[in-house]
């Protein structure tokens, strides 16, 4: 399963990167609001800046809901760097951009879907990656988890090359589960990243060897 960090702060993305298992970035309106980047030419100079630091795929959300605004919002994306990954919402014009950007030789990634029926238009259009969004799923007291097994095996069914991007992602628990479901990329926060790190006799059994060590060495 690849590991992409989901946000526009440089400074995570550096120390996901330097853990040597980053293999993309996902980013949205909501992510470079909060590191405080405004006004489009800003925007579009951060997406280069995170292309030139992750060797790998980056999204990068068009903000129209037509389909000639996608289109050129897209196409203008698309041109930033090779790396860029147009992300495209889940809606009938958005899904009209991804048929439009996939027979260009553009790649996507369709957000924003909370079922099967959205993945199956996003797969049969030619999108690169599709979103399910599990953590906002479970926020309804549906099982987001269960929906990336059901993409991931009606995928499966009809050798759709669309890839299974695990999206909102709330904790480290999210990741093993997805990877169990067979998603194909999850797209964390770092701190779900890091949490993978972390169990208590990992820590109890370091704490061990070095006392031991410390007993014989001095």
């Amino acid at each position: 399963m690849k590991f992409f960090i989901d946000t526009a702060n440089l400074e995570h993305i550096k120390e996901a990167e330097s853990l040597g298992i980053l293999d993309g970035v996902t980013t949205n309106p909501t992510l470079m609001a909060k590191e405080g980047i405004k006004g489009q030419n800003n925007i579009l100079k951060h997406y280069v800046t995170i292309c030139e630091m992750v060797n790998g795929p980056v999204s990068a959300e068009v903000i129209s809901t037509d389909f000639d605004g996608m289109v050129a919002e897209g196409n203008n994306l698309a041109a930033l760097h090779p790396n860029i990954v147009v992300k495209v919402p889940m809606i009938k014009d958005g899904i009209k951009a991804i048929k439009y950007f996939t027979d260009n030789g553009i790649k996507t990634n369709c957000t924003l879907v909370f079922s099967a029926a959205q993945a199956i238009l996003a797969a049969k259009a030619g999108a690169t990656m599709v979103s399910p969004f599990i953590g906002r799923i479970d926020d309804g007291n549906w099982d987001g988890v269960q929906l990336i097994e059901q993409i991931v095996h009606i995928y499966g069914i009809y050798g759709f090359p669309t890839e299974v991007l695990a999206a909102s992602i709330r904790s480290s628990l999210h990741i093993v589960k997805c990877a169990e479901a067979g998603a194909d990329i999850a797209t964390c926060p770092l701190s779900s990243i890091l949490g993978l790190f972390k169990h208590p006799l990992t820590d109890i059994g370091l704490e061990q060897f070095l006392a031991d060590y410390k007993k014989v060495n001095g």
